[in-house]
């Protein structure tokens, strides 16, 4: 079962939120609260496997309480819920560690799938979102194509098989679909991910995406949906 726990401070929302996640047959909701100090809380009593968190909470905002669990080393998803999808908002909980980011307009039509993402380490990005993250990306990827790196940035320090994962990873595909990929363990695939956090200093397939984009590794589409809702 994915564990999951709820901090909205409307009520309306959070049953909304709860009424959807209970239709699901892997999923349930183990803890639910109105703050940002209910994030911090019940994110370290119950440790489940996502934590859904409203931005604008009555006294930590959401960029704060995603930088405090990261600085903790907590490995819960963080799935952001908001109405906001302004760059500055979305990148500063994306760089905060964020592991997706849903538009409460479409939120209740895709949580379950979001919810799933961000539990088996993917990403998830509403349309709207993934279309400011893939233009931000590449706007950096416009250099001349005869330097040592395509994007005119400093080369990785990634061996060649940690770039070809964090290129497969950029593209969608979560840990088995790389191990089928490349004919390795997916246990293989976890260590190459580990490997690519570390060397990058990202927390979240998020932020190694977009780092994969802005290198010219993989190239995204600008239609705004999202390979594999990533």
């Amino acid at each position: 079962m994915i564990r999951v726990a709820i901090v909205d401070d409307h009520p309306i929302v959070r049953a909304g939120m709860r009424t959807v996640l209970n239709t699901a047959d892997d999923i349930t909701v183990v803890a639910e609260g109105t703050r940002g100090a209910d994030a911090l809380s019940l994110t370290a009593a119950h440790r489940p496997d996502v934590l859904i968190l409203d931005v604008n909470l009555p006294d930590v905002n959401g960029v704060e309480v995603t930088r405090q669990l990261r600085a903790q080393k907590i490995s819960t998803a963080i799935l952001i819920l908001t109405v906001h999808n302004d760059a500055q908002t979305i990148f500063g909980l994306l760089e905060s560690g964020a592991t997706g980011y849903v538009v409460k307009d479409d939120a209740l039509e895709t949580l379950v799938n979001a919810v799933r993402a961000v539990a088996r380490g993917e990403s998830w990005l509403s349309p709207t979102v993934a279309r400011q993250v893939v233009a931000r990306a590449t706007s950096h990827a416009q250099t001349p194509k005869g330097s040592e790196d395509a994007s005119g940035l400093e080369p990785l320090p990634l061996t060649p098989r940690e770039l070809e994962v964090l290129r497969l990873l950029a593209q969608g595909l979560d840990n088995t679909a790389i191990a089928a990929r490349l004919v390795v363990t997916t246990r293989t695939v976890q260590n190459h991910v580990s490997a690519i956090y570390d060397k990058l200093g990202v927390a979240s397939r998020t932020q190694a995406a977009l780092i994969a984009i802005q290198h010219g590794l993989v190239q995204v589409p600008h239609t705004g949906k999202p390979d594999d809702a990533t």
